[in-house]
This record gives structure tokens, sequence and C-alpha cells, in this order.
């Protein structure tokens, strides 16, 4: 599977498509609890069975960090769970 997100310097953006509505919520709540305990929260949106996920850093000047990448790394894992 090629790599979900796209990058530019001041974001990692993933668009992906699950098989229902349900599956995306069910998604998105799982993605929650790990940015709650990474203290590390995206901005995302959802329609239906698709949702939109942007990471970047506000603290250091709405940049790519460490922290995006190392949460980038976690919801790619449970994407590829749902695949």
């Amino acid at each position: 599977m090629k790599d979900i997100w796209s990058r530019t310097p001041e974001k990692l953006e993933a668009k992906l498509e699950f098989q229902d509505f349900v599956s995306a919520f069910g998604f998105m709540s799982s993605v929650a609890i790990l940015a709650e305990k990474m203290n590390h929260h995206p901005e995302w949106s959802n329609v239906y069975n698709r949702v939109n996920i942007i990471l970047t850093t506000h603290d250091a000047g709405n940049v790519v960090t460490e922290k995006d990448e190392a949460l980038a790394v976690k919801i790619t894992e449970l994407y590829k769970k749902t695949l």
C-alpha cells in the first residue's frame, strides 16, 4: 500500500475512505484515544465514509514536527488494520 500521507513543510495530510459511516467514525474514535494519550490532536473532518486528517504543530509555528510524524505512524497502523 502506498503511503497515505501527502506532505508539505506546513502539514501532513491524509484523505481516507472506509466502507461506511460507522467504520469511519469508529476509526476516528480510535484515533481520538491515541491523540489524547499523545496530547497531540489532529485537525479533521468526516463526511459519510471519508475522513480527512491534517497534522501540524501549532506551537512550533504550524510546521511538521516529530509529534506529527509519530501520530501519523500510529494513524497509518490503525488504518491498515481496517483494510
